[in-house]
């Protein structure tokens, strides 16, 4: 697995881990510990896709609105890359 498909993977499941935990908090939002868990997910996130971008790109197209020029078409496509 290359260094680009491990952080894209890790992104993606701390993703589905943030998404689970909202929903658990939906229904439980006074529990402390799974709001600061999500908080802690939220931060590993944060800087997984801050090391993705800087390595490959922007990852969402929020991204590619930083910075004085739009740069989301910048990048190769997924198809484009060899691997």
């Amino acid at each position: 697995m290359s260094e680009r498909e491990k952080l894209l993977k890790k992104v993606q499941v701390l993703d589905f881990a943030m998404t689970e935990t909202a929903l658990y908090l939906d229904t439980h939002p006074s529990c402390t510990a799974a709001l600061e868990y999500y908080r802690t997910l939220l931060a590993e996130k944060k800087k997984a896709q801050e090391s993705y971008e800087c390595q490959f790109g922007p990852l969402v197209q929020t991204s590619a609105a930083e910075g004085d020029k739009w740069t989301w078409i910048q990048c190769p496509w997924p198809w484009e890359t060899e691997e």
